[in-house]
């Protein structure tokens, strides 16, 4: 079976910086795939690579058989994507961001209005549809933004940082959505998180990564039960084994913080 999305070799660097390290990756048709890692991981440089937001060599990355390097417009036809910073236009209605989404993905006109309700719908905003996004509550932004990836019917749903900065209900419900969708669709869906409860309990696989490397890869409950803990374990002791070493040195700075 092809792969959703396979990375072999990944290297990049920004000046003397490398951001990611040499890493293989494949995630399988269907799945949620967790990145995980510390601030600095090279979560999103791996995710803008394979969105094609970032060049790459080719045979380096392919989306479900589809080299990215050679076929970036045709892969960015299969992928829904929302990143870590808005992507919403608060100045226009929720149905309105959503069908200038349609047009970008190119959506087929005389599909365009009934997959723009579907995605709507999808998301539990119908009701909401016609404010302005401005006045919309974090938690339904981000699913505003979920519903813009999703109306172009994606077989890759690719998600930054989905839920930061929202309370634990609102977190709760994109979750919840996403789920849904995954369920109804079978599409795959590859997210970074920070929140390890999160991917715990909603991945099928998470990867670890520290440093621009890939340290670990598993279902959440291999990765726990090879901690051979003496007592109850999560995916945060996971966490802390293959990134502690660095907690001081990747939380200390007010740019991280900031920027989470």
């Amino acid at each position: 079976m092809t792969s959703a999305v396979s990375v072999r070799g990944l290297r990049y660097a920004f000046g003397d910086t490398v951001a990611v390290d040499g890493i293989d990756l494949d995630v399988e048709p269907g799945e949620i795939f967790g990145l995980l890692g510390p601030n600095g991981a090279g979560k999103t440089t791996t995710i803008r690579s394979i969105t094609t937001l970032l060049p790459v060599p080719r045979d380096t990355v392919s989306v479900f058989g589809l080299d990215v390097r050679r076929r970036r417009i045709a892969v960015r036809r299969l992928i829904g994507y929302v990143p870590q910073m808005l992507s919403a236009d608060g100045a226009l209605t929720g149905r309105e961001n959503v069908s200038l989404f349609a047009r970008l993905y190119d959506v087929p006109r005389r599909e365009r209005a009934t997959r723009v309700d579907e995605a709507i719908a999808a998301m539990g905003l119908t009701e909401a549809a016609g404010r302005v996004a401005r006045t919309y509550s974090g938690g339904m932004i981000r699913r505003l933004e979920l519903a813009q990836a999703l109306v172009s019917s994606p077989r890759l749903l690719v998600l930054d940082e989905p839920t930061i900065g929202l309370d634990p209900v609102a977190r709760a419900g994109v979750w919840e959505r996403i789920a849904q969708v995954r369920r109804e669709t079978g599409m795959t869906v590859l997210v970074t998180t920070h929140y390890m409860d999160e991917a715990e309990h909603s991945c099928d696989r998470v990867a670890l990564m520290h440093r621009g490397r890939v340290r670990a890869v598993g279902s959440p409950a291999e990765l726990i039960a090879s901690l051979d803990a003496a007592g109850p374990a999560s995916l945060d002791e996971v966490f802390k084994v293959y990134a502690g070493d660095d907690w001081d040195e990747e939380t200390k700075g007010l740019r991280n913080v900031r920027q989470t």
